[in-house]
């Protein structure tokens, strides 16, 4: 099943561009890469797929040093003239591989500038480690993520539902219909063959197989994470004791329970969030761009998608009807999917969104998520109660220069005026879960129709 991605038009853009470099296509395994680059190649006139995981494959790039002899063999075993050549794609998937073929990127785009190059692999961030002279400068990167909720209706085919979210902003007759959907977005993620499964079979009961063999396919890595006996271990502990931790700020020493120390654990954390599939968000304490990570704060877990969560914590069913998700285990999935759909924007850098805590002893004050918008850091709460509980949100805009706030919750869209406690007056947007990849345009259509 095909599914439409928003990064796509990242590809598009990078084919029309003249100084185009090889693009290396980064992600954790089965968020379809291998799927995205096969539907793009169909845009050319000729397309080399090769897959370094196959011997014959491999075996160009390990065996031979000229990089023009690979490709003018290339060219001939698929009957392409030398004149195509900029109308043909190579596509060098599994390029983990082979660090070798890492390293001849550089001269793909040195010595063979026309041609139009992807690479793609499972684990690359650790075979990028093993090439000994890295083409810095010399390749370029996309990052790339499960679905997000716009390219989930996308999937299941609702144009109507896609329309509305177009309209900005939403209209009310709308908000009942959207959220349904979403709901069923935020239980089953946004992994392409859960999705995929899911649109054939119609029924998540049918889905724990496939989180099963994803789930399991993940773990069964470990061995490439690291080459120490305890780093496998710690590793293996991590994930299964993670999953109960969601959302959560975390402290390395003796992190699920164990007798791990702090610098074991905070090693194979690093490892399991350059595969991706946990990632460590860390907190600033910036009210005034630029917002800077603070390493030396407790960072919250977040997960690479949250239907595997939903999955491992065996939450699916009793999520199923209920309206308003944000009490779903302990508050944790409805702010962990909107920092995962924020995340998904995030395809041309590795970049990670922030929130917030006070810097001050003994200070308690945290808001979930921070954006920078037009000079701007936007606080932005994830809650369900009244607007009367946001206590950390408050002190954020008491010591912020702007009046701009966020509330995502599972109401409708509306702006209000509200005052601090300590008598600041400012604007709060409140977005419907739903909105969560519109957060950006929202920003843009807030600032420029309200103040005070």
């Amino acid at each position: 099943m095909i599914f439409k991605r928003h990064i796509l038009a990242n590809l598009e853009e990078w084919k029309q561009d003249k100084r185009r470099k090889p693009l290396i296509l980064r992600g954790a395994r089965q968020v379809g890469k291998t799927t995205l680059v096969k539907q793009f190649a169909q845009s050319y006139k000729h397309q080399i797929l090769l897959n370094l995981e196959k011997k014959a494959d491999k075996h160009l790039f390990e065996e031979i040093d000229d990089i023009k002899v690979i490709v003018d063999r290339l060219l001939l075993t698929r009957e392409i003239p030398s004149k195509d050549l900029n109308s043909t794609l190579l596509f060098i998937d599994e390029i983990q591989e082979s660090p070798k073929a890492i390293q001849q990127l550089r001269y793909l785009y040195e010595d063979v500038p026309g041609l139009h190059v992807i690479a793609a692999g499972s684990l690359l961030e650790f075979a990028l480690h093993r090439v000994k002279n890295f083409p810095v400068g010399r390749v370029e990167y996309l990052y790339m993520f499960p679905l997000n909720f716009k390219e989930y209706l996308g999937a299941i085919g609702n144009s109507l539902a896609l329309e509305q979210m177009e309209n900005i902003p939403i209209n009310d007759y709308a908000h009942s219909i959207l959220l349904d959907i979403f709901n069923r977005y935020a239980i089953i993620g946004g992994m392409p063959e859960v999705v995929s499964t899911y649109i054939q079979k119609k029924n998540i009961a049918d889905l724990p197989k496939v989180y099963e063999s994803i789930w399991g396919t993940y773990k069964n890595d470990v061995e490439k994470y690291t080459k120490s006996e305890v780093g496998r271990k710690v590793i293996k502990h991590i994930m299964s004791s993670a999953p109960l931790y969601v959302d959560q700020r975390i402290k390395f020493q003796n992190f699920g329970n164990s007798s791990y120390k702090s610098r074991e654990v905070s090693e194979a954390m690093r490892n399991l969030d350059a595969a991706k599939i946990i990632q460590l968000i860390y907190p600033s304490t910036d009210v005034e761009p630029p917002i800077r990570t603070d390493l030396k704060k407790s960072p919250r877990l977040q997960f690479l998608d949250t239907g595997i969560i939903n999955y491992t914590l065996d939450i699916q069913a009793q999520m199923l009807g209920v309206s308003d998700l944000s009490t779903s285990y302990k508050g944790a999935i409805i702010p962990h999917l909107i920092t995962q759909e924020l995340l998904s924007l995030t395809t041309i850098s590795n970049s990670k969104p922030h929130f917030w805590v006070r810097d001050k002893t003994q200070s308690s004050a945290e808001v979930d998520l921070l954006v920078n918008f037009q000079g701007k850091v936007i606080p932005v709460e994830i809650k369900s109660g009244s607007t009367g509980s946001l206590k950390s949100l408050h002190q954020f805009i008491d010591m912020s220069p702007h009046i701009y706030a966020i509330r995502i919750y599972a109401g409708k869209f509306n702006v209000e005026n509200h005052t601090t406690p300590n008598g600041k007056p400012y604007l709060l947007m409140n977005l419907p879960y739903y909105l969560g990849t519109k957060i950006i345009d929202y920003l843009g259509y807030f600032i420029k129709n309200y103040t005070l």
